[in-house]
């Protein structure tokens, strides 16, 4: 079964903390695993967090969340409107920030960014594996590249 939401939240810096709450109530709702929940809490909230800092978009634009279950898989795409891809960078030790994308890589199954098919602004996604055991590498196959359509396909 597919499943979705999506939230709509002002750039300002609140709305990772929004973010957190609000996948971590859905994910409830969707009886998630504890350990994908708590992981995926810590992602969203990285990556609305850049979206609120980094895009430099005029006043009154809005993040958007949307969040995704679908064949044991939880995807989350964090769209803004700036054009500029992320890029992850190798932070030093004494940097306060400059960690999220490396932490999304790291624990995330999958994750990336492309431009929005609107024309304007990106969308930045992660997926991660909500099977039990599937974190431990012992993930079941996913089905083949014809079976799949939508963005995941």
């Amino acid at each position: 079964m597919n499943q979705h939401i999506v939230w709509r939240l002002p750039r300002h810096p609140r709305s990772a903390g929004r973010a957190r709450a609000f996948l971590a109530e859905q994910a409830k709702q969707w009886k998630l695993p504890d350990d994908t929940t708590d992981t995926a809490v810590l992602l969203v909230s990285e990556l609305v967090a850049n979206a609120c800092r980094h895009a430099r978009v005029p006043p009154g634009r809005e993040v958007w969340t949307r969040c995704e279950l679908r064949d044991g898989t939880l995807r989350v795409e964090v769209s803004d409107a700036s054009d500029v891809l992320p890029r992850p960078r190798e932070a030093a030790p004494d940097d306060e920030s400059g960690r999220g994308l490396a932490l999304v890589a790291a624990l995330a199954d999958a994750w990336g960014a492309h431009p929005r098919a609107c024309g304007f602004g990106k969308t930045v996604w992660f997926e991660m594996s909500v099977v039990p055991g599937a974190r431990l590498g012992l993930r079941p196959p996913r089905p083949s590249a014809a079976s799949q359509s939508g963005p995941w396909g």
